[in-house]
């Protein structure tokens, strides 16, 4: 099922209903028509991936189809935006206020986007649930410039943020008659109690740590300091802040095993009723409140599935960690949020929680063979380690694809955070839950960011020592992905020491093999008027040639500028030539070995000695890849082929 709702979500072009219709319906009735014939197992394993593939592609053009909102396919404003404040999310920036658009100034009712994004850079003065009118600038969610970028504009698509922009000046708080009406009225009320608590939290969870810890209890990450998101990012804590699977686990787990052992100590109950199925029915409801009160956020509802799925399991007396649970959790996901199987947070999360699941399966029947039941304080301590150790090895291919680094302390500094994360600050957060009606939150309140600050020092030590950590230099390809996916799914359910290592050492091998044989991307020249050139030395590196309006590609948007072209012609080699940048044609005559002229003018397009390409800022966003054959291809994003990537107005489809 994920493969093929990624599989729909990678097509160059947008499927018709009746085109998945049929196919569907022609798979679904071979596999119905074969299922009583007698198959060889290969044959009947075809089968089923057939017809779950062809259900995951289902399941993503349905909500395709059924999520369809307007997107801007033009910049607006300055202009009024009008609408009420679901959430504030942090930004380099400023805070950035997702609102429920009602009305924008000169735009018809039928075009409003949802919901829009805007940054606010001065002092914020209104709250969620608030109704706003701002002056600002929208614009279309940005589109992936390069292969492989993160794909914005489909989160924003699916998630209804049909724009993005700025405020000038402050947002100001409106005034309308009565209250939201219906759901509405109800989501603004949770974004005020979680505000409010949000607030509340960072008072009395001190200064230090006041931010982080209103992040993991309401989800409103707006209070934190932009420094220390930085080096949780960098040093591989910042799992942390998304309310996932580790948070929901926690807080149903604390939940679960207080309700069971204060059950059990009443014995009439105890002897007469299955304790454990009350106790987990307690935490479904107790995952479910965080959910809500959290924000309930993609993450987060996909961990509440898999929390539910575990904690049902147990109410309907069938093993929660098994991989059979672990495959129910990721069939719901893919049925209710097809668009997330190409999300991050989806394929780290269930990578992990796979390899997991699968270590904790071989270590319990290597534990039961050798005779040895229970444990102790011994037995903590090696799960954590056990846990980290294989979170990061099964996450680091995710890793990689996605952001192009692995932190360098990541597994030193979750073998030092999570014991103090999953002993004292998540009880400690619990606590101050359960003794507020005696007012004593906020002892366990201080004691809850303490513990934090020291998470944030262990966050402030690993990012600070470690460099960049290691980067693979280039994008790396599809294929290579598909194989490390493969290459990790065999080392989960293949049994066999020496069966399985050979197995993932040959995908891992042809992993290696469509690596080095991929093309490499030489130049990009970005919208934003800047030109990433890979160097001989295979790192990227960042050239101004001109001030472009637009952004550059997510995973160069670190980079620092090298040099600034705009005033001198800058020559930087390549393996592939050189590439001059800032050149005109009366500044070039000779191009001897030049790959490529970059221009915020028309630069030259003719060489006396060499054909070479030339840009200028009317072609961004466009790349060079080289071949293994010493060739050099252009490639340039398309607009218009899927819903979510429309072209603006004047644009055409390459």
């Amino acid at each position: 099922m994920c493969a093929g709702a990624a599989t729909y979500f990678s097509l160059p072009f947008e499927p018709a209903v009746v085109q998945v219709a049929m196919v569907c319906v022609f798979v679904f009735a071979a596999v119905r028509a074969v299922r009583h014939i007698d198959l060889p197992v290969l044959l009947r394993l075809i089968c089923i991936v057939a017809a779950g593939t062809t259900a995951g592609a289902l399941a993503g053009k349905a909500h395709t189809e059924l999520r369809a909102s307007p997107m801007l396919t033009r910049t607006l404003g300055p202009t009024m935006i009008e609408g009420w404040i679901t959430n504030i999310e942090p930004g380099e920036k400023g805070p950035r206020l997702r609102i429920d658009v009602t009305a924008i100034g000169g735009e018809p009712s039928t075009a409003l986007p949802p919901e829009v994004r805007m940054t606010h850079t001065l002092s914020l003065n209104v709250e969620p649930g608030r109704f706003v009118r701002c002056w600002g600038v929208l614009r279309p969610p940005p589109q992936p410039a390069v292969a492989g970028d993160y794909n914005f504009s489909r989160q924003a698509y699916f998630d209804g943020l049909g724009a993005v922009g700025y405020v000038q000046g402050r947002c100001r708080g409106g005034a309308l008659s009565g209250e939201r009406p219906g759901l509405d009225g109800v989501k603004t009320r949770i974004a005020q109690w979680r505000r409010a608590l949000a607030i509340h939290v960072a008072d009395k969870a001190g200064l230090e740590a006041g931010g982080f810890a209103a992040a993991l209890t309401s989800g409103d990450r707006s209070f934190m300091n932009q420094d220390n998101v930085e080096a949780l990012r960098n040093s591989g804590l910042a799992h942390l802040l998304a309310i996932s699977g580790l948070h929901l686990g926690l807080v149903g787990g604390l939940v679960y095993f207080a309700v069971r052992r204060g059950l059990a100590l009443w014995e009439w109950l105890a002897l007469r009723y299955p304790v454990q199925k009350v106790a987990a029915l307690a935490a479904i409801v107790a995952t479910a409140a965080y959910m809500t009160l959290s924000g309930a956020s993609i993450s987060t509802q996909r961990a509440f599935i898999m929390a539910a799925v575990f904690f049902g399991a147990i109410v309907l007396d069938r093993s929660p960690l098994s991989l059979r649970s672990f495959a129910i959790a990721m069939i719901l996901v893919v049925i209710l949020e097809p668009q997330s199987v190409m999300s991050p947070g989806f394929q780290m999360s269930f990578a992990a929680t796979g390899g997991l699941i699968a270590s904790f399966e071989t270590w319990t029947r290597h534990r039961r063979l050798r005779g040895i039941y229970g444990g102790g304080i011994g037995m903590v301590l090696k799960s954590l380690v056990l846990t980290s150790v294989v979170g990061a090895a099964a996450t680091a291919p995710f890793a990689l694809y996605h952001f192009d680094r692995l932190a360098p302390w990541g597994l030193a500094a979750n073998l030092l955070a999570m014991p103090i994360f999953t002993f004292i600050s998540a009880p400690c957060a619990g606590l101050a839950l359960v003794t507020w009606p005696l007012g004593l939150s906020n002892v366990f309140l201080g004691i809850f960011g303490m513990s934090l600050e020291r998470i944030q020092d262990i966050a402030a030590w690993a990012s600070s020592g470690g460099g960049e950590g290691f980067r693979l230099g280039r994008a790396m390809p599809d294929l290579t992905f598909v194989c490390l996916i493969v290459a990790l799914a065999v080392a989960c359910l293949v049994d066999g020491i020496w069966k399985r290592a050979s197995l993932v050492g040959a995908i891992a091998g042809s992993a290696a093999g469509a690596f080095v044989l991929s093309p490499v991307q030489v130049v990009h020249v970005s919208a934003s008027g800047d030109a990433f050139i890979t160097v001989p030395e295979g790192s990227v590196e960042r050239y101004v040639y001109g001030d472009g309006d637009g952004l550059p590609p997510l995973r160069f948007s670190d980079i620092s500028t090298a040099r600034d072209c705009r005033e001198v012609v800058c020559r930087v080699p390549t393996r592939n030539g050189i590439v001059i940048i800032g050149a005109s044609g009366g500044e070039t005559t000779s191009c001897g070995d030049t790959l490529a002229l970059i221009s915020s003018r028309e630069p030259a397009t003719e060489c006396a000695d060499a054909p070479v390409w030339s840009f200028t800022a009317a072609d961004a966003p466009v790349s060079l890849y080289a071949t293994v054959t010493g060739n050099v291809k252009v490639s340039r994003p398309r607009c218009g082929h899927r819903p979510w990537t429309p072209c603006q107005e004047g644009e055409g489809s390459p």
